[in-house]
């Protein structure tokens, strides 16, 4: 399994925002797909909610790819 890290320089992320932002579509739109196809898991759960907020410390994972949360400066401890 692809392991991504993605810093986090606010409070959140929108789930569909942060597929684009890492690369895995080309869109926000796009990853709003993703997650109403439902190939996308937050902590383990399948995720149907386009602009979950994600937040530090959190792992996302579509298909072989996880991707994992981090604060800014790590400052959350994760």
């Amino acid at each position: 399994m692809q392991k991504v890290e993605f810093e986090l320089t606010s409070e959140y992320v929108e789930l569909n925002q942060l597929l684009k932002l890492v690369g895995l579509c080309d869109s926000g739109g796009a990853g709003k797909q993703l997650v109403a196809g439902g190939q996308v898991r937050v902590d383990g759960k399948q995720e149907l909610r386009k602009t979950a907020k994600i937040r530090a410390g959190q792992q996302v994972t579509v298909g072989d790819v996880r991707i994992v949360v981090v604060g800014d400066s790590g400052a959350d401890g994760a």
